[in-house]
């Protein structure tokens, strides 16, 4: 009986502590509301919002996602250039998406004609915007070959619809990811109700130069979104359901914390893009790890060794002088130029063409050596900052028709800088560089370039000709200008001296992987090379890329934890 009785006040004492636990939580509990105040988080009635059932990013349209990691970058067998530009070093890339194949002629006319619709020639304010967006289709004219064929009818003819696209500068291929970027947020904001239906393909109507979608403005200040017409930008009522959009205490616009708008589309970076080329995510040997891969794909040679493809090559490169195929049936490569996209296995990511049909620009200034010493995380040269500009109203100022700003480029194409709808920019000032660690200037393609803070010693004489920056300057690349009149007429000044020792300076960019006029070494991921910025040739065309926000992967256990 005693032992009855001990054994019930135990139970009652357990159920005394359980209710008061559960009377503690119950006080402490944040349910709905912020862990940091309790208060209410979208709360009809208003308040703070935020998109609390955000699960992972939306994968872009076109777009592989690249699980970021460790590689040796500038890993290459034989320097037969005997350019030296490939020092080995470790370096770290965070996770991103690229696009599956290089840019084609279709996805590229679909941009052209979009431009030219929304920004008509024949207007006097926009005569330069469709001509600047052109491919340069004369980069296939040769002095001593026949190609005319290619100039009239790469680009627009259907038989090449799904090749990609070349002659497209620098310059051209990073104003198409911006539009890229524009469009696609564009069509997710009108999918998700928070922009009139349909009103995307009203263009020369509805949607003008003055009214077109900026996702930057839209970020910013979505009530100048369309020129500020409140018949397409859209509020919606936080949990769903329209609302009429007089009530606005209900009703928001879509913003970053919404979870809905993408990153902006860009050229990769130049580690991204040979991260994504050498895919070590399919191999486990350790010489595969240290960075002993020659090609996208496994082995140490062009031909498919696997039996049912035995022979058959893996790109489309030159494979010997006069030999830009091969022998026609089994062993030709299936290309006298470029080829259709994903005419080729991909690799272990799932890219398509990260070696052959075509090399590709990616966003890095050249330099011939990689600054390992000063970052080895998400390396990239070419940073410029700018911020918005903030007119004396304390609002943002948007571009207008009247305010195009253009640049004349060195073979006298004129391009625009900025279009209608889009928020100015300037450089960032000393209020955002005072007293930061990591940078110190707007633009930083000459960091610890040979100036006086550099590691990599270059000597600075009084003897040196010239003064000011000209005297500091590491690379005596050209000096050509030229410029045009208020009537187009250009003024060409060719620097002639004889003391420019090379071709690098700010301007010029990287290209990487081999293309259909490249012979196998250039096949290498880890291989670079340069070209200037607003030149164009008929081997060069790209990709984008978009960096991934959230976890590195989007496995649901996260490594290091047992699944329940």
């Amino acid at each position: 009986m005693k032992i009855k009785k001990i054994m019930a006040l135990k139970v009652l004492v357990v159920l005394a502590l359980a209710l008061g636990f559960t009377g503690c939580s119950k006080k402490g509990s944040t349910k709905g509301g912020s862990t940091a105040t309790g208060w209410k988080i979208n709360d009809k009635k208003g308040g703070f919002q935020f998109n609390d059932k955000f699960k992972q990013q939306e994968t872009p349209p076109g777009m592989i996602s690249i699980e970021g990691g460790t590689f040796t970058m500038g890993k290459v067998q034989d320097d037969v250039m005997h350019d030296w530009n490939n020092s080995p070093n470790q370096q770290h890339v965070q996770s991103f998406f690229m696009d599956e194949t290089e840019v084609t002629n279709k996805m590229y006319s679909e941009y052209l004609f979009w431009v030219k619709t929304v920004f008509p020639p024949t207007e006097e304010n926009y005569k330069h915007i469709y001509n600047g967006a052109i491919p340069d289709t004369l980069v296939w004219r040769n002095r001593l070959g026949y190609n005319e064929t290619m100039t009239n009818n790469y680009l627009r003819h259907p038989a090449y619809a799904d090749y990609p696209v070349v002659g497209v500068n620098w310059i051209q291929a990073t104003e198409f990811s911006k539009w890229r970027t524009d469009r696609v947020n564009e069509n997710i904001l009108e999918r998700e109700g928070y922009l009139k239906k349909d009103n995307k393909i009203k263009l020369g109507s509805d949607v003008t130069a003055e009214n077109s979608f900026s996702t930057e403005t839209y970020i910013n200040t979505p009530s100048k979104a369309f020129g500020g017409n409140e018949e397409v930008v859209l509020k919606k009522e936080m949990g769903g359901g329209r609302r009429p959009a007089a009530d606005t205490a209900k009703n928001v616009y879509a913003q970053r914390s919404s979870g809905l708008i993408l990153p902006e589309y860009r050229l990769p970076t130049e580690a991204e893009w040979e991260y994504a080329a050498v895919a070590l995510v399919g191999n486990r040997e350790y010489n595969i790890y240290k960075g002993q891969k020659k090609y996208p794909w496994s082995g140490q040679y062009t031909r498919s060794s696997k039996r049912q493809y035995r022979g058959d090559q893996l790109a489309n490169f030159k494979q010997g002088k006069g030999d830009y195929g091969g022998i026609a049936g089994w062993s030709d490569d299936g290309a006298d130029i470029t080829n259709k996209v994903k005419a080729y296995a991909p690799n272990d990511f799932g890219l398509y063409d990260m070696a052959g049909n075509v090399a590709e620009w990616v966003q890095d200034v050249y330099r011939p050596m990689v600054d390992d010493e000063a970052n080895d995380f998400n390396y990239f040269r070419g940073n410029v900052y700018t911020k918005n500009k903030i007119g004396e109203d304390g609002v943002v100022e948007l571009v207008t028709s009247d305010n195009i700003t253009y640049d004349t480029l060195s073979n006298g194409r004129i391009m625009a800088r900025n279009f209608p709808g889009q928020i100015a920019q300037v450089p960032v000032d000393e209020n955002e560089t005072y007293l930061r660690t990591q940078f110190s200037t707007s633009d930083n393609r000459n960091y610890r370039d040979g100036d006086r803070q550099s590691t990599r010693f270059y000597k600075f004489t009084d003897s040196e000709e010239g003064a000011g920056e000209e005297k500091h300057r590491m690379y005596e690349a050209p000096k050509h200008s030229i410029t045009a009149d208020s009537l187009g007429k250009m003024d060409k000044k060719f620097d002639k001296s004889d003391k420019r020792t090379t071709l690098v300076d700010d301007n010029v960019r990287v290209y990487k992987g081999g293309s259909w006029r490249d012979r196998a070494y250039w096949l290498d991921p880890a291989s670079r090379r340069f070209f200037p910025q607003d030149m164009a040739t008929d081997y060069i065309g790209f990709r984008c890329a978009m960096s991934k926000v959230g976890p590195k992967s989007n496995k649901k256990t996260p490594r290091g934890n047992p699944k329940k």
